[in-house]
């Protein structure tokens, strides 16, 4: 079954991926793990535990895997403009400290 799913960090497709994802799933760009709450379509960070999924139990760090049985993968996870404010903070850090690449 075809999806439109992107890396949570650097967007690359994960169309190559078969669907559930597995916990131990990692992205073929940049080795990111996918089997995350941030990765979620349930993630949400406006209400408690940064989870809508009432049923869920709570995870503490959003960024590592998990063995939630609500996890939904979320087409929308990957955010271009936090990936772009990533990218001109790493400008700034090399502009002022110089870059050895």
């Amino acid at each position: 079954m075809s999806h439109n799913l992107a890396c949570l960090r650097c967007g690359a497709s994960l169309a190559a991926l078969s669907l559930p994802l597995s916990r131990r799933d990692q992205c073929p760009a940049c080795s990111a793990d996918l089997h995350v709450c941030k990765m979620c379509l349930y993630f949400d960070r406006s209400v408690p535990r940064q989870c809508r999924e009432d049923g869920a139990e709570d995870v503490t760090d959003k960024d590592r895997p998990n063995f939630c049985d609500w996890f939904k993968p979320s087409d929308r996870a990957f955010d271009p403009s936090a990936s772009a404010e990533a990218e001109a903070a790493k400008d700034a850090l090399a502009a002022l400290f110089g870059d050895d690449n």
